[in-house]
């Protein structure tokens, strides 16, 4: 028995929203964000509201009359049926005020359309058996991933688009998707702190805190009350936990286990507050990069993220079979965490080790050389930022100064330098030395 099924679309809907934007010019600010021409399954549909975008980009209100404008310069006008076929779109919507549950009534087909598209990939990525398994199941997440997301990264963007996403960016500085480190100096030598898309190093030698540097990142997000996953591959989560429980209070972390044991109401609280910040951590060891993928992607579908952290870069697996070496499995782990920072739109921030020419030079300052086992982290990040402590290398005997650099050695759009930072040995926390 053969079952036909019809194309999921509304074209009811379709025509309720482009008369609605006719009908009133403020609509149209209502749907841009989340509406988009192939939303449309009708082509003349999606014409008309490519050109009412056009009016939007120009500052130019989508009425009756600057749309027919519009599509009469792009020479479309008698393509979608004339003013007469506006007229009707405009005489069917009695009020604009239900478009944006007409923008839904588009969407929501839409999503299934590219649904049953991406359901044909996948099969035929079944069928082909010359990619290994892990390669063809990543492919396969991906596509459902974008789906889900509504990411569509091989479509082209016009100019008129791209002109006004920056001017919205320029006028808001995207301060609402910026991911501050919490120490001042710091931010203001990143231009506010770390962004969306960008794959970031924290590198440094053993014991000098780049767990610890990470971790006091996610606290000041998470008492921010932005999201951030943590990958650990050294650390189980209890430690790390433990560690913040230290941050929090300002106890040494060999003092939390036993003041928990006695129920210390400055760690009992302290569990409490931990626990409302939306931090989420993955300890299991052994984890890929395609593992990393798969769960972040995870992640990020119930909440965006605005931070990812991997500890450490070198501890993840990459694909051993296609790799000839070392170095070039770093460098495809390196690329594929700098794609995935492009894919959630969220900074990766990937702690790494440094190889040990630092400890025979006379400046123990780390330097781009210095990255280990691949000339390719270097190349990928936008941002490398290195922990130099000089106390680490005094003689015995010396006592600590508490104090440590934070050398920002790349950053694509800014300027490079070393920012003075306090160090808390006890707590493991990075603070600001600036009293600002």
């Amino acid at each position: 028995m053969i079952i036909e099924r019809n194309v999921p679309f509304d074209l009811h809907a379709e025509r309720a929203v482009l008369g609605a934007i006719l009908l009133e010019r403020q609509a149209i600010l209502v749907v841009s964000d989340g509406l988009r021409p192939d939303d449309f399954y009708l082509e003349k549909h999606a014409i008309i509201y490519t050109a009412m975008l056009a009016c939007l980009a120009r500052r130019v209100p989508p009425d009756l009359a600057t749309v027919a404008a519009e599509l009469r310069r792009q020479e479309q006008l008698d393509l979608v049926g004339g003013l007469s076929f506006l007229g009707e779109l405009v005489a069917e919507v009695p009020t604009a005020v239900h478009v944006e549950y007409y923008a839904q009534a588009v969407t929501t087909p839409a999503i299934r359309r590219r649904l049953i598209q991406a359901g044909g990939t996948i099969v035929a990525l079944g069928y082909d058996e010359q990619p290994e398994l892990d390669v063809t199941l990543d492919q396969a997440e991906q596509t459902l991933f974008a789906v889900s997301q509504r990411q569509r990264g091989a479509d082209f963007v016009p100019l008129s688009t791209v002109a006004q996403e920056y001017f919205d960016q320029a006028q808001q500085r995207d301060e609402a998707r910026l991911s501050p480190t919490g120490l001042v100096d710091l931010d203001l030598r990143l231009g506010g702190g770390l962004r969306p898309g960008q794959f970031v190093l924290l590198a440094a030698r053993p014991s000098l805190g780049k767990t610890g540097m990470a971790l006091s990142i996610a606290y000041a997000l998470g008492m921010r009350g932005q999201s951030v996953g943590v990958v650990s591959l050294e650390m189980s989560r209890s430690e790390l936990f433990e560690r913040l429980i230290a941050m929090h209070t300002g106890m040494g972390t060999q003092e939390v286990g036993p003041r928990m044991r006695r129920g210390d109401e400055r760690v009992v609280n302290a569990l409490g507050d931990l626990s409302r910040m939306p931090i989420a951590i993955e300890d299991r060891a052994g984890l890929s990069v395609m593992d990393v993928r798969s769960k972040a992607r995870r992640l990020a579908a119930v909440r965006p993220l605005d931070l990812l952290i991997v500890d450490y870069l070198q501890l993840l697996l990459g694909d051993v079979e296609r790799a000839q070496n070392r170095n070039e499995e770093v460098s495809r782990i390196s690329r594929q965490l700098t794609l995935l920072a492009r894919e959630l739109q969220c900074p990766i921030l990937a702690l790494s080790q440094l190889s040990r020419e630092v400890e025979k030079r006379a400046s123990k300052i780390p330097q781009l050389s210095d990255l280990r086992d691949s000339g390719s982290l270097e190349q990928d990040a936008d941002i490398v930022l290195f922990i130099y402590r000089g106390d680490a290398y005094a003689e015995a005997g010396t006592p600590r100064t508490g104090m440590a650099e934070i050398v920002v050695a790349k950053q694509r759009n800014g300027s490079l330098g070393t920012v003075p930072v306090r160090f808390d040995a006890p707590t493991t926390r990075f603070t600001d030395l600036s009293s600002r």
